[in-house]
């Protein structure tokens, strides 16, 4: 009886009371990520089925990662002029459209060209989806909302790294048709079961009281949030080795597609496995303390990759290490971008903020894959743990120097719009 009163306890403070809307957009978010095959592969689809170049793989990597910066701007403004919905629903049925095409794709500038579309769309999904769960979640269940949704994400993408890794001995064209399948699906989920949640203004606010007009000028302006956007952009460049160059390096050591498959899904399911109880663990706790070791576990994680050789044994190491570090810094970093963004604006901050992440995806792979090929995989893997050690340096300045991770700001009068009022669901929906 104490253990199940204790294991409801603890399902209730994990799980209990956030919005139904919330789990829906959470479901969609799973079945999407079940799916999500052909990113995490695409390095080893053209360096080991097609037969290009390691250069060749990180120039593709690179140009979905610049249709993933400019989706991030776009769909920021988007998600605040037309609303979040139909930016999401917009987005996921391009990124299925071109999914597939790109299975089907032939030729190097034909394949770039494609490369690029997905990225344009598939990222494009990041500021609504953020923007939907802080207009739905009060500000104190953010960090947990993010958390969880992040789980969901890492559910899916352990489970399909796994299975994509055996899919793919029998044929890439599979994992394309099915990545655009599960997105069709998501899809599906978004346009039947999530309302609009974009916030308007409460009706009894005076024009002289009212917030004003948030543009993309005005975010690039606010120089503590640019910060965070540039110690983020540095971190993430360190995290894109993961789905890039390290598949790569693993290729050339001798690493089945198989063993690649399940090396990169303990990723995912580490995660599944730690992501509740570390969350529960940071509560309370400092945030920039949790930002500076999620930065040097994160670069030194990917440092060990420089001693592993042809041993999949120490590759899963070295992922294990650089996971705990991304299960520390997600669910923070992005708790603190939606306490940081005006709710008018919030589809504009979470795009900037998301365009360090496609700037990194860009620039990532293209260094990465220069790095690697030109000075070996012992530089590249050094650098990694560099970078993370000079990004937690970074987190510990600003924050004495401008309180930027720790300040909040004045919560502004909203309200939701009316098909999204909140319905609680019971704990653990």
């Amino acid at each position: 009886m104490l253990v199940t009163a204790r294991f409801r306890r603890v399902v209730q403070e994990t799980a209990g009371g956030l919005p139904r809307q919330f789990w829906w957009l959470w479901v969609s978010t799973l079945v999407n990520k079940l799916g999500a095959f052909v990113v995490p592969f695409l390095a080893m689809y053209l360096t080991k089925d097609r037969g290009y170049s390691a250069s060749y793989a990180g120039l593709v990597a690179s140009l979905f990662g610049l249709g993933s910066a400019a989706a991030a701007l776009l769909a920021g403004v988007l998600t605040d002029r037309i609303g979040r919905r139909p930016t999401l629903l917009g987005a996921q049925l391009g990124t299925a459209l071109f999914t597939t095409v790109l299975g089907f794709t032939d030729g190097q500038v034909a394949i770039a060209v494609v490369a690029f579309l997905v990225g344009l769309f598939n990222n494009a999904t990041r500021p609504p989806t953020s923007a939907v769960i802080a207009d739905l979640v009060p500000p104190e269940d953010r960090v947990r909302a993010y958390s969880l949704n992040y789980w969901a994400v890492n559910i899916g993408f352990g489970l399909s790294a796994a299975l994509a890794g055996l899919i793919a001995t029998h044929g890439y064209l599979t994992l394309f048709l099915l990545d655009a399948f599960s997105t069709l699906v998501c899809a599906l989920v978004i346009f039947v079961r999530i309302p609009e949640t974009r916030p308007q203004v409460a009706p009894d606010q005076s024009a002289g009281s009212a917030e004003p007009r948030i543009s993309l000028l005005s975010v690039f302006r606010d120089a503590p949030f640019m910060a965070l956007v540039g110690l983020t952009l540095m971190l993430a460049l360190v995290f894109q080795q993961g789905s890039t160059t390290l598949a790569v390096d693993m290729g050339a050591a001798g690493i089945t597609s198989t063993e690649y498959g399940l090396v990169i899904g303990l990723n995912g399911l580490l995660i599944v496995v730690l992501q509740i109880p570390l969350t529960r663990w940071m509560q309370g706790r400092s945030r920039t303390g949790l930002l500076i070791a999620s930065c040097l576990l994160t670069g030194w994680g990917f440092g060990l990759a420089a001693v592993a050789g042809s041993s999949a044994w120490l590759f899963a190491l070295s992922v294990a290490v650089w996971t705990v570090g991304e299960i520390l810094n997600t669910p923070v970093m992005m708790g603190l971008v939606a306490e940081l963004a005006p709710a008018h604006g919030r589809g504009r901050y979470q795009g900037v903020f998301s365009l360090s992440w496609s700037l990194a995806s860009f620039l990532g792979p293209a260094g990465g894959g220069l790095l690697l090929q030109h000075a070996g995989p012992v530089v590249l893997w050094t650098t990694c743990g560099a970078v993370g050690t000079a990004t937690a340096a970074g987190y510990l300045v600003l924050a004495r120097r401008t309180g930027a991770v720790g300040r909040r700001r004045p919560v502004a009068t909203e309200v939701a719009a009316p098909a999204a009022e909140p319905e609680k669901a019971p704990a653990g929906a």
